[in-house]
């Protein structure tokens, strides 16, 4: 299967955590298999950063400047509200703006925060302009190749996409809502071509010689069974083309598979070590990297109810969620350990172990 061309017209794009979060277009191949989950920071989980200011005040219907990812888009105001209430999409109170992108479909309208708005000005078109050169410079010159991919407002179904409908028992169907996910898989410029400059004008320096080696990313290549690219590409099209999302608590849950490949193994005193390190990395990852922008009303509904709602009692029946998640987050979060593993500065030993542990894990 060959990934679905997405649009180049400039559709907003997010950048994705560690690294990037999901795309519009489904994991195929073992270069791709980490877009299925998206792939950012938290903010771009959140629809991208922000430059805005967030005190400005937006009037209905104006038209604006909008941050989406890295780059800035043109939009327009369609409803205002003041959020007494942390907003279940973006986590926030205060003012909210829902905002149309200019010439993109209505399926990538959303809500944002003054801080993600720019007033439309010259002087802010002028540095919308500057954002989209230095993207397509950085863009041309990142050695990600084909691997690099973009989204945006594009709307609709990708085309050469399956549209077969699932009928997993392990999701239930949304009544509503928008299909493509709330992050891309945005461009991501690497070390080498950030420092290409420098070294450059300092060949030969101390400097220059520090700044190779720290460019010298150490890898982690896993090998993913097909089984499992099948089920991330399944994963993905019952949640963003069939308005499905997985039932909630699962069994097993996260810290259950875990557990259970712990005892297969024989005790060492790595192991629980890696074990954990893998549960807390889902826990911290799952809220800014692991959910399509389809699931983060569900995600906010299950925080809530497991951890900072008024009924929970925290050491009782507080939850984290690696408690309440299964084996479909998991595998997304593990076929995104090698992008995770690459903003760490664990040395190749370190970066070898986990590596053997979560082959192990994903057979």
């Amino acid at each position: 299967m060959t990934t679905p061309a997405t649009p180049t017209s400039n559709p907003p794009t997010s950048s994705f955590p560690p690294t990037s979060l999901p795309t519009t277009n489904p994991p195929t191949t073992a270069s791709t298999t980490a877009t299925a989950t998206g792939a950012a920071s938290n903010n771009a989980a959140q629809g991208g950063g922000g430059g805005g200011t967030p005190d400005v005040e937006y009037s209905l219907h104006e038209r604006v400047l909008c941050y989406h990812g890295p780059l800035i888009y043109e939009a327009k105001v369609l409803r205002v509200q003041n959020m007494k209430e942390p907003s279940a999409l973006t986590g926030f109170t205060g003012m909210h703006y829902y905002v149309h992108y200019k010439g993109w479909k209505h399926t990538w309208d959303e809500w944002v925060q003054a801080s993600r708005l720019l007033k439309h000005t010259d002087a802010n078109i002028t540095h919308q302009k500057a954002l989209q050169a230095q993207h397509a410079a950085s863009s041309h010159s990142s050695t990600s190749g084909a691997g690099s991919t973009s989204s945006g407002p594009a709307g609709g179904n990708p085309k050469g996409t399956s549209t077969t409908k699932h009928t997993n028992s392990s999701y239930s169907s949304h009544p509503s809502g928008p299909s493509a996910p709330g992050t891309g898989g945005g461009t991501t410029q690497t070390s080498s071509a950030r420092l290409g400059g420098v070294r450059k004008d300092a060949r030969g320096t101390k400097r220059a010689r520090d700044d190779d080696d720290a460019s010298k990313k150490v890898e982690m290549k896993l090998s993913v069974p097909e089984v499992l690219k099948a089920k991330l590409v399944d994963d993905w099209e019952a949640v963003t083309k069939n308005n499905q999302i997985v039932r909630l608590p699962r069994t097993p849950t996260v810290e259950e598979i875990l557990g259970e490949f712990g005892d297969l193994k024989d005790p060492n005193i790595m192991l629980p070590t890696i074990l954990s390190g893998l549960q807390i990395y889902f826990d911290k990852a799952l809220g800014s990297n692991l959910l399509y922008r389809f699931e983060r009303l569900q995600y906010s509904d299950i925080r809530k109810r497991y951890w900072t709602g008024q009924d929970v009692v925290v050491g009782v029946t507080e939850k984290e969620m690696s408690c309440i998640y299964g084996a479909e987050h998991l595998l997304r979060m593990l076929v995104m350990l090698p992008q995770m593993v690459a903003q760490t500065v664990l040395d190749a030993e370190s970066v070898g172990i986990i590596r053997e542990y979560v082959n192990e894990l994903l057979l």
